[in-house]
């Protein structure tokens, strides 16, 4: 895909796959929250130092405010909706997490896929986890401008028509302030796609807030 040609250029994840990626990571001692992270690679710490990446951010965050819980960073770079729906059931009932924390649908746009199997995908996994017994924070994406007005409308929409339907928590941008920010060139690695270490912390700070509320 194309470079980054200006400062508020918004990005996408690529299409690799890391096998260390879906492998856990924990915070310290088991506690009465098991908060599953199903994502791509914003997620699974592409390109990224191991334990630098903002679910490993994450389950450092919990720690220092005492607040008892286990992170499992389930996240694979390159998965698509469709990828994160056909693993969903088996982490379930392996994990049996409180919150599920969904942060897929940027491949599917990527890949050209259409926005109705995404939004239904999504749907689909919310409604596994709730049925299984946890909550469900959806964390949203945004395409770059080129893709037009319209579409980039419509697929940021569908990330809070799903929360909105099944009453699901929301985090309408993960790359809010990263990507659209005024040092967005600076805070993205050589590929103008993958943020760096240095917007992990914003990133988790964008999603903190939402998922603090699922823990009270």
């Amino acid at each position: 895909m194309e470079g980054l040609p200006g400062l508020r250029r918004r990005h996408f994840i690529a299409g690799l796959y890391i096998p260390w990626a879906a492998g856990p990571s924990r915070a310290q001692g088991r506690g009465p929250h098991r908060i599953l992270v199903v994502g791509d690679s914003l997620s699974a710490e592409y390109g990224l130092r191991r334990g630098s990446g903002w679910v490993a951010l994450l389950a450092q965050r919990l720690a220092a405010q005492k607040i008892p819980a286990e992170v499992r960073n389930a996240s694979i770079s390159g998965d698509t909706t469709s990828g994160g729906r056909a693993r969903l059931a088996a982490l379930l009932a392996d994990f049996q997490p409180t919150l599920v924390v969904l942060e897929l649908g940027g491949n599917d746009a990527l890949r050209g896929l259409p926005l109705k199997n995404t939004a239904d995908n999504l749907a689909a996994m919310t409604q596994a986890a709730q049925q299984a017994g946890a909550r469900v924070l959806i964390v949203g994406m945004q395409m770059p401008p080129n893709y037009g007005a319209a579409y980039g409308r419509q697929f940021a929409d569908l990330f809070a028509e799903v929360a909105r339907t099944h009453k699901a928590g929301l985090v309408p941008f993960l790359l809010e302030g990263v990507a659209d920010g005024p040092d967005a060139a600076a805070l993205f690695q050589a590929d103008r796609i993958h943020p760096r270490e240095e917007a992990q912390a914003a990133m988790l700070d964008n999603v903190w807030p939402e998922l603090r509320k699922l823990l009270r």
